[in-house]
C-alpha cells in the first residue's frame, strides 16, 4: 500500500465528485457542521420544563408492580400552577393503555400508570400547554428488564451463512489506497483517508485512519458509524494517546467530500438504505456493511504499526449494532463499547412489542415471509449470542428510536463479561460523562494491556 497522495485515490474522488456534484471541493467547515446536525445530541434547554419520573428512584419495578409517575411543570425553576396537561401511558411504541388529562393546580401531580404482566417498559408521555405553547415530557419505567427475552429466531445455519461470507471476503484483495490529509494531521498523528476493496471486486470501503507518528507498535480502535450518510473526521484525539483509530463509512463512497453530496445522497440514492433488498438474505444492504466491518479489521491487521493483538470496536445506534455484530463475527476483536444499539430484536412488532430500529415490521403492509426470514440473519440479538469478549454498554430508558426492550433483548443474550451503565432519563443521546466513561474503559484495556 502507498502512503502518499495516491493518484488513483485522487482520480476516484474526482470522478465521484464530478458525477454527483460537478466541481465541488471538500469544505471542512461544512463537513463539521453536517456531522453536528446528524449527531444525536442532548436536548436543548427550554423555559418551561415538564419533569416526569417513576416513583422508584432507579425507575425499575418487578412485573405486576403498580407504577406511579410524578409530574411537575416549572418555569424559571418555579412550579407553574393551574397548567393543563394531557397524558398517555402504555408499553413503549405501542398503543396507550391510559389516556387522560388533568390540571396541575399546585404545579405537580402523581399519575397512576398501571403495570405490565411481562418484562418490558411502561412509558408515560405528557403534553403541557403554557402561554399558548406546548411542551412535552416522557419517562419510562422498567419492568424486570433482566428477564426480557428476544423474539428473534436463531437460524439453524446462521454460523454457516456468515462463515461462508467471510470466506468469500477473504478471496477479495484489499487493494488499499491511502491518501494523506495533511490539514488534519497533528504533531503526534498522521491522518489518511483509507480506500479499501470490500466484499466483491469493485466495491469499496472508505474511512479515516489515524496513526501515531512515533515509531512503535500500537493497539487499535475501530469506530463504526451511526445511521445516515455523512463524512467523517477520524478520531485524532485517541490516536494522539497512542491508539491507531479507523473510523469507517458504510456506503462505499469517500468520506471527505462536501456536505452537500451526502445530503443529496441521503435524500435520494441512499434514502431508506436499511430496507434495500430486505427480501433476500444474500442481497440485503447490510451484508456489505457487516462484511465491511470484517474487511476494516483485515486492514488494521495489515498495518505495520498495529501490535497485532489489542483491538476494540465502538459506536452508537447503528454503530452500537455494528459493534456487537463485529465482535460476534470476528474473533480478532478483543473489546467492544456500544451505545444504544439499533437493529435489535427486529421481529418484536410481530409479537405486539417494541422492535429495534429501523422498526421494519411496525407496518403490517410491509411484512412478508421473505423479509422476516432475512431479518433473522442480520438481527443483533443473534450476533450477541456469539459475543465472547468483555463489553461496555450504555443507554437510557426514554429512547424513542432504539426502544430499551429491544436493547435488553440483545444485552441479556450476551454471556460474556459485560458492564451496563443506564442513564434512565436519556433518549437517543448520551451525556458527556457516558462518553468519557466509555473512553476511559477502552483506553484502560487497550493501552493498559499493551503495557503488561
Amino acid at each position: 500500500m502507498k502512503r502518499a497522495f495516491s493518484q488513483s485515490a485522487k482520480a476516484d474522488l474526482n470522478r465521484f465528485i464530478q458525477v454527483f456534484c460537478g466541481n465541488l471541493r471538500v469544505n471542512i467547515c461544512l463537513l463539521v457542521f453536517l456531522i453536528s446536525l446528524n449527531t444525536q445530541a442532548q436536548p436543548s434547554e427550554k423555559l418551561v420544563k415538564v419533569a416526569i419520573a417513576p416513583d422508584h428512584a432507579d425507575w425499575v419495578y418487578n412485573i405486576g408492580d403498580q407504577v406511579k409517575f410524578k409530574v411537575m411543570v416549572t418555569c424559571h425553576n418555579e412550579m407553574v400552577q393551574n397548567v393543563k396537561i394531557r397524558y398517555e401511558v402504555g408499553p413503549e411504541l405501542m398503543n396507550a393503555m391510559i389516556k387522560d388529562s388533568a390540571v396541575l393546580k399546585e404545579g405537580s401531580i402523581i399519575i397512576p400508570g398501571g403495570t405490565l404482566h411481562e418484562p418490558g417498559f411502561l412509558r408515560c408521555k405528557i403534553v403541557a400547554e403554557y402561554d399558548g405553547i406546548k411542551y412535552e415530557g416522557v419517562a419510562t419505567a422498567a419492568m424486570s428488564p433482566e428477564l426480557i427475552k428476544p423474539t428473534a429466531e436463531y437460524p439453524g445455519d446462521f454460523i454457516q451463512f456468515w462463515e461462508k461470507g467471510k470466506r468469500d471476503l477473504a478471496t477479495i484483495p484489499m487493494d488499499v489506497k491511502l491518501t494523506l490529509l495533511p490539514e488534519r494531521c497533528t504533531e503526534l498523528t498522521n491522518v489518511y483517508q483509507a480506500n479499501i476493496q470490500n466484499y466483491r471486486i469493485g466495491s469499496r470501503l472508505y474511512g479515516i485512519v489515524c496513526i501515531p507518528k512515533k515509531p512503535g507498535k500500537y493497539p487499535a480502535l475501530l469506530k463504526v458509524p451511526g445511521a445516515g450518510v455523512r463524512g467523517y473526521s477520524g478520531d485524532v484525539a485517541m490516536a494522539d494517546l497512542g491508539i491507531i483509530t479507523l473510523e469507517i463509512g458504510i456506503h462505499g463512497i469517500p468520506v471527505t467530500m462536501d456536505a452537500g453530496v451526502y445530503n443529496d445522497l441521503g435524500r435520494a440514492a441512499l434514502d431508506g438504505y436499511m430496507f434495500f433488498n430486505l427480501d433476500d438474505r444474500d442481497k440485503y444492504y447490510y451484508k456489505r456493511v457487516y462484511l465491511g466491518c470484517v474487511r476494516a479489521i483485515d486492514f488494521i491487521f495489515s498495518l505495520p504499526e498495529f501490535d497485532g493483538s489489542n483491538l476494540a470496536v465502538t459506536g452508537g445506534s447503528q454503530g452500537g449494532a455494528l459493534s456487537i455484530v463485529t465482535a460476534g463475527l470476528d474473533k480478532r476483536v478483543k473489546y467492544l463499547a456500544a451505545f444504544y444499539p439499533a437493529l435489535c430484536d427486529l421481529s418484536g412488532f410481530l409479537l405486539n412489542r417494541a422492535g429495534g430500529w429501523p422498526q421494519m415490521f411496525r407496518d403490517p403492509k410491509e411484512v412478508s415471509k421473505e423479509k422476516i426470514e432475512t431479518s433473522k440473519y442480520y438481527d443483533v440479538v443473534n450476533f450477541a449470542k456469539n459475543v465472547k469478549i468483555p463489553g461496555f454498554y450504555s443507554w437510557g430508558y426514554n429512547d424513542p428510536v432504539c426502544p430499551p426492550t429491544s436493547m435488553f433483548s440483545a444485552y441479556n443474550s450476551i454471556m460474556a463479561p459485560k458492564e451496563l451503565i443506564i442513564m434512565q432519563e436519556t433518549g437517543h443521546w448520551s451525556y458527556p460523562e457516558q462518553n468519557e466513561k466509555s473512553k476511559q474503559w477502552l483506553v484502560r484495556r487497550l493501552i493498559g494491556n499493551q503495557q503488561k
